[in-house]
């Protein structure tokens, strides 16, 4: 029985004075978490540059609502304002209309605004969404939504906030309307 022992010992001892392979184990034991890291890393750069996308996008097309090129050359609708957003959105558009959501509000006073509630990112419904783009000196606020798909499985219920696998980014600009029209009068508070 001793002998057994002994024999048994001297068999562990043989693999812990072993070194083949120890890279490869370190390696394995490392690369799942360097892995998650990387793929996260490029998953959130991802979404930062969809987020500045969207936001450029939002600030050209509120230009020209605030102008009031939007209401005088187009027919002011929902529609019409998403594929601005997307025509300025140029590396996004194969799926873009279909991921965007807009709306636009028309309020009496810049602090009633800022008030306003934004789309529920668990379940936006654009369909319910106010649209007013107001008339000359209206103070209006534009937001808009976009559906981005986290790619990465791991990274999904972390980076998801609508429970879908994706994540609703969104942007928002409140202005005053400029005098585009004379004969228009502000509307002032709409949809609220």
């Amino acid at each position: 029985m001793p002998r057994l022992v002994a024999t048994t010992i001297a068999f562990i001892r043989q693999f812990a004075r072993a070194s083949r392979g120890a890279t490869a184990v370190e390696f394995a034991l490392i690369s799942i978490p360097l892995m998650l890291l990387m793929f996260g890393i490029l998953e959130l750069g991802l979404i930062l540059l969809v987020t500045a996308t969207l936001d450029t996008a939002t600030d050209f097309a509120a230009r020209n609502v605030r102008t009031g090129e939007f209401q005088e050359n187009t027919g002011g609708t929902k529609d019409d304002f998403a594929k601005l957003v997307c025509r300025n959105m140029s590396w996004l558009k194969d799926d873009c209309i279909g991921s965007m959501i807009v709306e636009s509000e028309t309020f009496s006073t810049f602090a009633n605004a800022g008030s306003a509630p934004p789309a529920n990112p668990q379940s936006p419904n654009p369909t319910t969404n106010c649209w007013s783009v107001g008339n000359p000196e209206d103070i209006v606020l534009v937001r808009t939504y976009f559906k981005w798909p986290i790619f990465t499985p791991l990274m999904q219920p972390f980076l998801a906030n609508d429970g879908a696998h994706s994540r609703l980014l969104s942007s928002a600009r409140i202005f005053r309307n400029e005098p585009f029209n004379a004969t228009l009068q502000p509307v002032g508070a709409k949809c609220t």
